[in-house]
């Protein structure tokens, strides 16, 4: 007899007032990266190439997403990648099989861009629900600051007061 566990997602969807080029630079280039995610970034735009962000400057060691890669491109429209959870859940999230994190764009005028963000792989068991709870907390964070970092220029970093 096997046991199969079901999986979650998370779901985070924002509307902003940015052409969808804007809003794919901001993904995809590192520099862009740190004025709203995480201060230091790898991005290797390629499928299977490294999609790495480092939420403390300098260290590469704790609180990262080292060794994650993208698994599917799709220029301006998608970009997903594997994740890597942070330290407090390693021993759950970043061994064996990753979640993957879903990025889709949509362009709704010339300057304005539905971002949807899809986080998949969590596990419906007990010891998942705190992971589960801290990135949903996480995600809504990260549009927020996405948001106003494109439509204001004040982006806040991700995680680093939660």
């Amino acid at each position: 007899m096997r046991t199969i566990s079901k999986e979650k997602t998370l779901k985070q969807e924002v509307t902003i007032q940015a052409p969808v080029s804007l809003v794919w630079y901001a993904w995809t280039i590192p520099e862009r990266i740190s004025e709203w995610f995480a201060p230091q970034a790898v991005v290797e735009l390629v499928e299977g190439g490294a999609f790495e962000l480092y939420f403390i400057p300098g260290n590469q060691e704790e609180m990262n997403t080292k060794g994650c890669t993208i698994t599917k491109l799709d220029q301006e429209k998608e970009l997903h990648f594997t994740w890597k959870g942070p330290d407090q859940f390693a021993s759950i999230m970043n061994q064996g099989n990753l979640t993957v994190v879903r990025v889709v764009l949509e362009g709704i005028n010339e300057n304005s861009t539905r971002v949807t963000i899809e986080h998949n792989g969590f596990k419906d068991q007990e010891d998942w629900t705190e992971a589960y709870d801290w990135h949903q907390m996480a995600w809504s964070q990260v549009v927020r600051s996405l948001k106003s970092a494109l439509e204001k220029g004040e982006g806040n970093l991700c995680c680093q007061l939660i």
